[in-house]
């Protein structure tokens, strides 16, 4: 998987192996070193190579380190992968014989129940559902909103030949299906899944020297942060799952971009955010400035979140229907909203990101929470070097991958393999 996620990103930028000068190779369920024995296949060029675990935001925090070796000089051309083979069932732990570091969150949550009512079931859907209880004892909203929620990933998910489901379904479905929490059925969740991507991050300057104008997009801000005191002495189940701790990531991220206090969301189009419950979906809304506090539960209402209102979220389907590998998952929502930049994304695609003044078009914002914990929020935009025309990431490919999903060969992979590699580790390659 891994192989074939870093071997499709390099066809689309249109480099080999050898113009990488550093990679961040993101899973939680592997063995070190996993992250050099996938590149080792495309090549083994003394580069460094650093493997990165932060629960289900490891994907983005990759790409975070990426950026910033970018961004301050180190390098110009960086790679940021994330892949995961997960097994069935609700997240657990591979090291039973000692305490988890989730374990102070799922105490912390479990005793606001006493706030907040009765709650069961496995450990990461309950603490969310606490979030969203709290939100609906504090402004209303109820289980029928979780359920829009969920229904319009699963439509969404329609038109993603990458999503895990592709059934569509319907309020009325997502209702019916088994209850896991209080308040969550199984459709209000994301499954286990397996899954990579990767993101090419370059400079300006290698972008103009290899003719990437015509479809670069810029990380115009990105920021990482992690918990606050609120979490644990706030006595808030949404800041145990992240609320306080996404707001300050979002608004620092607002900030770097150049916009005042509150402001700049009206400037975004599109966005995928961190969904692995319908209840996150809904009280990130707020978390990361789409509306006032207490309006969640109101922009649902109002199909502000979806294909003809202010913003379409998580038109790839969300994690709750295209799955949720954790070290590829904030990688895959990159890639997602690159490519609704791109105006690649066909049945995917957003309207009206480009039909304003602006010639660089609307925002896309991504946001990717891990329990334990930590956040990324990117802001990204075409560039204002953006020129239409010539070959592309298409071309290379031989179709567009941005809603295509077709396996690597290893023709493929000679195009874009190092000078150095080594047939012997490419002969164990699993295509």
């Amino acid at each position: 998987m891994g192989l074939e996620a870093a071997t499709k990103a390099l066809l689309d930028a249109g480099v080999t192996y050898d113009a990488v000068q550093t990679a961040f190779v993101g899973y939680c369920y592997g063995d070190s070193t996993s992250g050099q024995r996938a590149l080792y296949n495309l090549g083994l060029t003394h580069i460094p190579i650093v493997n990165v675990n932060n629960n289900c935001s490891t994907g983005s925090s990759a790409l975070y380190q990426a950026n910033n070796a970018v961004k301050f000089g180190q390098v110009e051309c960086a790679l940021a992968l994330g892949f995961e083979r997960m097994k069935p069932g609700s997240l657990g732990t591979n090291f039973p014989d000692r305490p988890s570091p989730i374990q102070l969150f799922n105490h912390r949550s479990e005793e606001l129940e006493d706030i907040l009512g009765e709650n069961h079931g496995p450990g990461a859907p309950r603490m969310f559902d606490n979030g969203a209880q709290e939100y609906f004892m504090k402004y209303g909203g109820g289980v029928e909103h979780l359920a829009k929620i969920a229904s319009k990933n699963h439509k969404h998910s329609v038109n993603n030949p990458y999503s895990q489901f592709r059934d569509g379904w319907s309020v009325e479905k997502v209702l019916a299906a088994p209850k896991i929490t209080r308040n969550l059925t199984k459709f209000m969740c994301s499954p286990t899944s397996d899954g990579a991507a990767a993101c090419i991050v370059a400079s300006e300057d290698f972008v103009h020297a290899h003719g990437l104008e015509n479809q670069a997009i810029e990380i115009v801000a990105q920021a990482l942060t992690t918990d606050g005191v609120a979490t644990f002495e706030g006595r808030s189940a949404m800041d145990v799952v992240g609320y306080e701790m996404s707001k300050t990531c979002a608004d620092q991220v607002f900030k770097e971009a150049g916009f005042a206090e509150g402001e700049g969301r009206d400037q975004v189009g599109v966005v995928e955010l961190h969904d692995c419950f319908a209840a996150n979906e809904l009280i990130t809304y707020p978390a990361l400035g789409l509306c006032a506090p207490d309006e969640a539960h109101k922009l649902v209402e109002r199909g502000d979140n979806t294909y003809g209102g202010k913003y379409v979220v998580n038109p790839s389907g969300g994690l709750e229907a295209k799955g949720h590998p954790l070290g590829a998952t904030g990688l895959g929502m990159h890639f997602y909203i690159m490519m609704q930049l791109r105006q690649w994304a066909g049945p995917m695609q957003a309207p009206g990101l480009f039909d304003i003044a602006d010639k660089r078009g609307k925002f896309g914002l991504i946001h990717n929470v891990g329990l334990g914990g930590a956040v990324v929020v990117s802001l990204l935009r075409r560039p204002e070097f953006y020129k239409p025309g010539g070959p592309d990431g298409r071309t290379r490919l031989g179709y567009n991958h941005a809603h295509e999903c077709r396996p690597v060969t290893m023709e493929d992979i000679n195009k874009v393999k190092s000078k150095k590699s080594s047939p012997y580790v490419l002969q164990y390659a699993k295509l």
